[in-house]
């Protein structure tokens, strides 16, 4: 397992989609109140629409400022929002959790976001060009461009971060190093100097050129920049562990500066004064990192803002305190078990399938949460231009044909009603994290499994990190993740094809996901995707779970908040500021 994942179902995950839509992490769930996956029926639905279908299609402004906690009314100059405990690991690309990203996300700028459409949009590049055979990328950046430190940024930072991520010892969860630069692989086997496709035109000017047309190498690409002068400066090839010595005092060129963290309480921020488009307008962020109540926090002002399932029972609960704004989201992601191939019984496609039959998935994704979600089957979220039903098997709940494939599966009910195959019981040994919402999973899945003989025994961490070593270890048989936002839907396909589910190994796969990104005409896309999401459907090499309808609230003095389907509050998030207290 990579070390790029991150935990939604945790108790403090309230402010969890700041990371970019490239990345390459997931989120460890089942879903929980604070939980942020997209959700709907059809593709054409809008995120508001799609929402609005748990009570709230609209945002929804504060009814009475008056009832605002006094702890949150003498905060004049700091916004806080609470965050499971990072890893320290401060570093873009080299990130130990996602919620290492989330910090990052303040910390660092890209060359290139995303809109509220997904569509590519100038950040750090003011433009860019592509050529006619879609192999060579141009980035312009903008002028005067610093780092936190005050030291300019250009195109040769540029080329380092890129040159990085190609070095033999790199072992990171950037995707960068799948695509086919020219000359990547002869610097990656240390039989150049340097990167041939990679060309520094002018000190704002940088190109690269492909050997092989990416859909998405213009964002990709167009990630997160590092300092040349800090991070390059003991950089030596093949050796990159010299970077985990900067990871707790990052050189960023983000709307923040890391100001300080204290594992297990807070990660402290400071306004960027070089920030390209200015200063923050709120001189401090802090992300709360303890564990705690998230509606108790939300409800006495410790924290200014939190996410929960878009349930009717809580948007009342959200308006009937009077200070806070709601706004109704659906990202651009999934949820999924993960399955340990590596152990016999999941091995076999018969039996993923019959466990999914046998998981009353609608019980414990939507019924549970009001409606505030529905069931996934494929990897892409209902808000993707590529998401199709057209010949995916829903899995409907259906304990006698799980029965049934057990059967043909070799799984025969022993003396005491658990299936036994060659002098072994068949059990799930289930990893969660402690929340509701997990309860909820362990409780419906434990009754399932017990109707077709089937053995579950779960263990429910409250720390993510301890969760992710378990997982490591390769201790475990079912694991519950969601992913982090999606731009393309390549992005939702990545985990089957670069080695991180391991034992799954599908030639075919590969070569629809090479297929998906080797042209631009979506059309042509469309139909690679759905082969591939047929595909995945049939093999199940995880167990798709679900879609989650999200509300957020927070504080109403908090203005110019605003969120996108695919990076969350990132791009918003600079322009936060506080209006003065009633």
């Amino acid at each position: 397992m990579k070390k790029g994942v991150y935990l939604l179902t945790s108790l403090m995950i309230v402010g969890s989609l700041l990371l970019s839509a490239c990345s390459d992490s997931k989120d460890a769930s089942p879903t929980s109140s604070t939980t942020t996956q997209a959700e709907g029926s059809t593709k054409e639905k809008s995120t508001e629409a799609v929402a609005g279908e748990s009570g709230l299609s609209e945002p929804y402004q504060a009814a009475d400022m008056s009832k605002l906690p006094a702890v949150a009314k003498q905060r004049t100059d700091t916004i806080i929002v609470g965050l499971t405990d990072p890893s320290g690991a401060f570093t873009p690309y080299f990130t130990q959790s996602g919620y290492d990203g989330n910090v990052n996300s303040l910390l660092f700028s890209s060359l290139v976001t995303v809109d509220e459409k997904g569509l590519p949009i100038p950040d750090l590049a003011e433009k860019w060009d592509v050529s006619d055979d879609q192999l060579t990328y141009t980035y312009h950046l903008r002028k005067d461009l610093k780092f936190s430190d005050g030291s300019p940024l250009t195109a040769d930072d540029v080329a380092f971060t890129w040159t990085l991520l190609f070095d033999k010892a790199y072992d990171g969860d950037s995707m960068v190093p799948t695509l086919a630069v020219k000359g990547a692989q002869a610097y990656k086997e240390g039989k150049a100097q340097s990167i041939e496709g990679i060309k520094i035109i002018d000190p704002l000017t940088i190109s690269v050129t492909l050997e092989k047309p990416n859909a998405t190498a213009l964002t990709m690409l167009g990630d997160k920049v590092l300092s040349k002068a800090y991070y390059g400066k003991d950089y030596k090839f093949g050796q990159l562990d010299y970077i985990k010595k900067l990871h707790g005092a990052p050189v960023g060129n983000g709307p923040y500066k890391l100001e300080k963290f204290i594992p297990g309480q807070e990660v402290r921020f400071v306004a960027n004064e070089n920030y390209y488009k200015g200063k923050p307008k709120t001189e401090h962020f802090i992300y709360k990192t303890s564990e705690g109540d998230t509606w108790q926090y939300l409800e006495t002002g410790e924290v200014d803002y939190a996410s929960f399932s878009a349930t009717t029972e809580n948007i009342d609960k959200l308006k009937s305190m009077g200070f806070i704004n709601i706004i109704p989201y659906t990202p651009s992601t999934y949820g999924y078990i993960q399955l340990n191939l590596e152990h016999e019984p999941m091995k076999d496609k018969n039996v993923r399938q019959a466990l999914t039959y046998g998981l009353d998935r609608q019980s414990i994704y939507v019924d549970a949460n009001q409606g505030a979600g529905a069931v996934a089957n494929i990897p892409a979220s209902p808000i993707s231009w590529a998401y199709t039903e057209e010949g995916i098997n829903p899995y409907k709940f259906d304990p006698e044909k799980a029965k049934q494939l057990l059967d043909e599966a070799g799984w025969k009910a022993g003396a005491d009603g658990i299936r036994e195959k060659d002098g072994k019981q068949l059990s799930i040994h289930y990893l969660g994290s402690k929340s509701k919402q997990t309860d909820i999973f362990i409780a419906v899945a434990k009754e399932n499994f017990q109707d077709i003989g089937v053995k579950f025994e779960p263990e429910v961490f409250a720390d993510f990190n301890s969760l992710v070593s378990k997982v490591d270890s390769g201790d475990y048989d079912w694991v519950s993740f969601s992913t982090p936002m999606l731009t393309d839907p390549s992005d939702g396909l990545v985990q089957f094809v670069d080695g991180e589910i391991k034992a799954y190994d599908n030639p075919k796969l590969k070569e629809l996901y090479d297929k998906g990104l080797a042209t631009t005409n979506i059309e042509e896309r469309k139909q690679v995707y759905k082969e591939a999401f047929q595909l995945l459907n049939d093999e199940l090499p995880i167990i798709f779970t679900s879609y989650k309808k999200t509300v957020y609230g927070y504080n109403g003095r908090i203005e110019n908040l605003a969120v996108s389907p695919f990076v969350g509050l990132a791009n918003s998030l600079p322009d936060w500021s506080l209006k003065p207290a009633q």
